[in-house]
Parts: C-alpha cells; sequence; structure tokens
C-alpha cells in the first residue's frame, strides 16, 4: 500500500504532559508520607509533590517513585539498582528492556525537576505528521509498527532505530519492538497522527527529508 507522509512538526521537550494523572500524584504523596494529599487543590498537587520528594535522598526517593510504576515488572533488587544508576545515567535511553523505557523517562523527569538536576535531563520528541493512503477508500489505522517502517524513508542512516533494527525497518516482517519504541502514538482521523518518542530514538536532526513516500507491506509471518 503507498503512502504519502508529512512530517509536520517535531518538537523537543523535557516532559510529557498529562502523564502523570490526579491520582497519581496524590499516591505518590502518600509513599512520601503526606496523607493531605487527597484533600489539596488539584493544581497545588505537582508542587506538592515536589517538596515531598525533595525531603529523601535522591537515590531513595528514585527507588519509592519506580517502586510505584514499575514494582510489577521490576524486583527490588533491579529497582535499588536502577535507583543509583538514574543519578549517573540516562536510565531511561539506556535499559535494554525497551518497553520499559517510556516508564523510566517519566520517572526520571519527575525526579528531575523535584531536584532541580541532580538527575540527567533526559529529552522526549514529539512528531506531528501525516500518512495518506495513495488509494483514499484504503485508509486505516496504523499501528506503531506500520508507523515506523513508514518513517524509514525520511530518516537518516544516522537514525538509531534504522542502524539497530534494519532487517525490520525495510522488510515485511513483525517488529514488536516498535510498541516499545513508541511511547504513545494518536490519531483522530487515521490520517494526521501524533507520537511522543525518546530523543534519543528520533530527533530533529534524524530527519532528511518531511515529505516523502513509502511503501507498506503485509507482514509475513512465519509459521
Amino acid at each position: 500500500m503507498e503512502y504519502k507522509i508529512e512530517i509536520k512538526r517535531v518538537d523537543t521537550v523535557d516532559e510529557v504532559e498529562n502523564y502523570w494523572s490526579d491520582n497519581d500524584l496524590v499516591q505518590l504523596l502518600e509513599k512520601f508520607n503526606y496523607p493531605d494529599g487527597a484533600t489539596a487543590a488539584k493544581e497545588n498537587l505537582p508542587e506538592l509533590l515536589e517538596m515531598a520528594i525533595s525531603d529523601y535522598e535522591p537515590n531513595e526517593a528514585a527507588a519509592i517513585v519506580l517502586t510505584y510504576k514499575l514494582s510489577e515488572e521490576l524486583n527490588e533488587g533491579q529497582i535499588q539498582q536502577i535507583s543509583n544508576n538514574m543519578l549517573i545515567d540516562k536510565v531511561c535511553e539506556e535499559y535494554p528492556e525497551i518497553h520499559l523505557q517510556g516508564r523510566l523517562y517519566n520517572v526520571n523527569q519527575l525526579l528531575y525537576k523535584a531536584y532541580n538536576g541532580s538527575f540527567p535531563n533526559a529529552k522526549a520528541s514529539v512528531i506531528n505528521f501525516s500518512m495518506t493512503a495513495v488509494e483514499s477508500d484504503a485508509t486505516k489505522l496504523l499501528s506503531k509498527e506500520n508507523v515506523l517502517k513508514l518513517l524509514n524513508k525520511g530518516l537518516s542512516d544516522r537514525n538509531l532505530i534504522k542502524r539497530l533494527f534494519e532487517e525490520q525497518m525495510t522488510l515485511n516482517i513483525a517488529f514488536p519492538e516498535a510498541e516499545g519504541i513508541l511511547w504513545e502514538l494518536n490519531t483522530d482521523d487515521n490520517i494526521n497522527y501524533t507520537l511522543i518518542t525518546s530523543e534519543n530514538w528520533i530527533n530533529k536532526e534524524d530527519f532528511i527529508s518531511y515529505e516523502f513516500e513509502n511503501t507498506l507491506e503485509e507482514i509475513v509471518i512465519e509459521e
């Protein structure tokens, strides 16, 4: 299926808006021994949480937030190791379990703001684009896998995704890692999309073209 792709805007940000819900903030306040979060004004919750977090040592605070967000995937030892490593490295860009990187990013940035820079400042990319089927009656909702494969021709060969996943980006084979590489993918009309990912995966400099065409082939599932 032929598609026309247009990259409309690429923004670099240091937080994903609305990632942390009011309920998240209230629960985190409780874990940082501030029990009155539920009765506080919603607009004050982020500031209250930053104040509550800052009463703890950075690695202790990291362990608390990591436990809240990732205890189902990580054991206590892993959480302790990550909470220490986060003070030195951008763990959210380096962690080998790609599907956890998005949540690690949001934990990192929450702590970065609370400690005014004690944690490394990681960046995210918010990309607005359109993908229009040449045959208009063929318009369909594209998956994260579809989107990455279609973006391939517009990305420099230096792009990290193309270097690590050359076959998945160019051949009609499954690309399960796409689910973790793209943290969010949203559309209202199956043509205009917004994606959020790490700047480490895709950044402004990675695009060599803002308008191009590409073919999306059906994935061949090996028996």
